[in-house]
């Protein structure tokens, strides 16, 4: 329960923090022509493409899944965010649901393809846009691991975290009308599968 509770402490805490540069942002520019929640995408998607794109969000979800096996074997000697459920089996379920829906995905697709990708793709076009949000997704995620890991591993982190972060972005704006949603989904599958790794001590995490 100490677990939990934490989570949504620091889930609220991350929801807050990573929105409020996107709100002072939308607050100055855009206020008067959409809402906020539109305005980063946190929509419904559009109706005519709703079933295709849910078998592409399901197909993408599940293929990031096999592919973060790949990533426990890199990491699997590193502390994650995931250590904390170590070893905690049905104790740390909750938990895990907390953070990888509330605590990591929703606050980073905000960030990332709720504010990022959508300004940059504004500005520049959706192609560079999205290679930019990509890009900084990996960074992010790969940078920590260069001391530890060495300068191979953490790469092979940022490209595949990158590639990611590219998927996500294609499938909101070219198949959900804009819609983050998709990505969330996306996002927080994977994030539950490592959670669930970690506390059950699959694959050695």
């Amino acid at each position: 329960m100490e677990l939990f509770t934490q989570y949504i402490i620091s889930s609220v805490i991350q929801i807050i923090l990573f929105s409020l540069i996107p709100f002072i942002w939308w607050l100055i520019t855009a206020r008067k022509k959409c809402s906020f929640f539109e305005w980063i995408g946190l929509k419904k998607t559009g109706n005519a493409k709703k079933n295709k794109t849910f078998l592409f969000v399901a197909g993408t979800a599940l293929a990031f899944m096999v592919l973060a096996v790949f990533m426990f074997r890199i990491s699997s000697t590193v502390e994650t965010a995931t250590s904390g459920f170590k070893g905690l089996g049905l104790a740390a379920v909750p938990a895990v649901l907390v953070y990888a829906v509330f605590n990591t995905a929703l606050p980073e697709e905000i960030i990332f393809r709720g504010f990022l990708l959508k300004r940059f793709s504004a500005r520049f076009g959706f192609g560079v846009g999205n290679f930019i949000q990509s890009a900084v997704f990996g960074l992010m995620h790969g940078v920590m691991f260069f001391s530890v890991t060495g300068a191979v591993k953490a790469l092979i982190i940022t490209v595949f975290t990158g590639a990611i972060g590219w998927v996500m972005g294609y499938v909101n704006e070219k198949r959900a009308e804009g819609s983050i949603i998709p990505g969330w989904m996306i996002h927080a599958a994977a994030n539950i599968f490592s959670g669930l790794c970690a506390a059950f001590l699959f694959l050695g995490a």
